[in-house]
């Protein structure tokens, strides 16, 4: 499956850190953040959570759900949110299919090993379920604020 910027977002079906079992259907009529990180607990994938958590009351105030992604169990997840007070919800992709539907599972190097993993990614999904923005290969610096005000200034 091939994601593309107006195109219908694809639809998933995951377990939450709170144990609920999300849709992105039930968010239809809200903007969605969907990012998708590589591991709870890391320091770039904590710095970008709680840049997320800094800024959930201004993405809410645009009507805008904050959904962050990864591999990791839920126990993991449920640590990561209550170590770091995170407001939103944590996904569960142990199989990474929602993953490989968006385009972020990707083949990885990192010290001279290759293994497969999650590509830093975010998307803007519209009130409607289409994607309205995407950032690949991200880098947590000022990107939380890069998302907020793409928000702010298109889906307003």
């Amino acid at each position: 499956m091939t994601v593309e910027t107006g195109k219908m977002a694809p639809q998933f079906e995951l377990e939450a850190s709170n144990g609920e079992t999300v849709k992105l259907s039930d968010y239809r009529g809200k903007n969605v953040v969907l990012y998708f990180y590589p591991k709870d607990m890391t320091p770039g994938c904590t710095t970008e959570a709680c840049d997320f958590r800094d800024q959930h009351e201004q993405f809410a105030d645009l009507d805008a759900v904050i959904l962050g992604v990864s591999p990791d169990p839920k126990n993991k997840h449920e640590k990561f949110v209550e170590k770091h007070g995170l407001p939103f919800l944590l996904l569960v992709d142990e199989n990474h299919e929602t993953a490989e539907d968006y385009g972020v599972w990707k083949l990885k190097k990192n010290f001279g090993k290759e293994y497969m993993g999650i590509e830093r990614s975010t998307f803007i999904i519209d009130k409607e379920g289409n994607i309205a923005k995407e950032w690949r290969k991200v880098k947590v610096k000022g990107h939380v604020e890069e998302a907020l005000n793409y928000i702010k200034k298109n889906l307003q």
